[in-house]
């Protein structure tokens, strides 16, 4: 999508949620959440772990049938038109299986090409997103013989490949190093720059302050809180302190219940 699409269509909420239920056997994952995710933005969805993130973009992306509710991306129904929501977006899923028996140049021309997108094309962005990304040096080697970092490089590779509208990234930094986690972050940065949206899931409340300007607190499977990050933070020194109180941990100490710990004695 070009910059001028995404200008003419910035009065549209990039997503939004309605009525989102899922379950697992008896265990509630999410509970009915309410979310409309602005466009053009830096969006972070934050929450503990077993909050329900996960769950809840695996669902908004189409990766995940709901039980009940509805999501709309871009103004289009994820369940009622998967092609054109598809179409409209980039996904970083946590834990993502990629093609290991390609080289990284073979899977962005292969993923490319899966996409629509001219091969002459491909071939063009996935020579300046193997640049920037500092990919080049490893173009030709397996991914099977990737580091951690690289591979949620080229998987980021992939998933901007065919210029999303809104990209969905799920813990896109754990496990990174940090002149990765550096890399990642301006190319992200450039993207949101250009109009374009970024929803990521994390539980580092320093990344997502550093990088997000808008949040939505998650917790056992509901919304806690959602808007402008300063919004969001109120009064509270930091996001850290602000998202305790959200989610009731504010209390909760190791105290003398591990009176027992430390000192070399058992």
């Amino acid at each position: 999508m070009s910059e001028g699409e995404r200008e003419g269509e910035a009065g549209r909420p990039a997503v939004r949620v309605h009525g989102l239920w899922k379950r697992f056997g008896e265990q509630i994952a999410v509970s009915g959440i309410d979310l409309v995710l602005p466009a053009g933005r830096f969006v972070g969805l934050v929450g503990p772990n077993g909050a329900g993130k996960t769950t809840t973009l695996s669902m908004i992306t189409g990766l995940l049938r709901p039980d009940q509710g509805t999501v709309e991306i871009a103004g289009h129904d994820v369940w009622r038109d998967p092609a054109a929501v598809k179409a409209r977006i980039g996904v970083l899923p946590e834990g993502l299986r990629l093609f290991e028996r390609l080289s990284g140049r073979e899977l962005l021309s292969y993923t490319g090409r899966l996409r629509g997108v001219p091969g002459a094309e491909v071939d063009k962005r996935a020579t300046q997103l193997l640049d920037v990304l500092d990919l080049a040096g490893a173009q030709h080697k397996l991914v099977v013989d990737y580091s951690t970092g690289m591979r949620k490089k080229i998987g980021l590779a992939a998933a901007l490949l065919h210029n999303p509208e809104v990209l969905f990234l799920d813990e896109p930094f754990e496990g990174v190093d940090p002149v990765s986690a550096q890399t990642i972050r301006g190319v992200l940065e450039r993207y949101t720059a250009s109009g374009a949206t970024v929803v990521f899931s994390s539980h580092v409340m320093e990344l997502v302050e550093s990088l997000c300007d808008w949040v939505a607190v998650m917790a056992a499977g509901r919304i806690r809180a959602d808007g402008p990050l300063a919004e969001v933070r109120g009064e509270a020194p930091s996001l850290q302190e602000a998202f305790l109180q959200l989610v009731g941990a504010g209390g909760r100490s190791a105290g003398t219940d591990l009176d027992w710990l430390g000192g070399g004695g058992r």
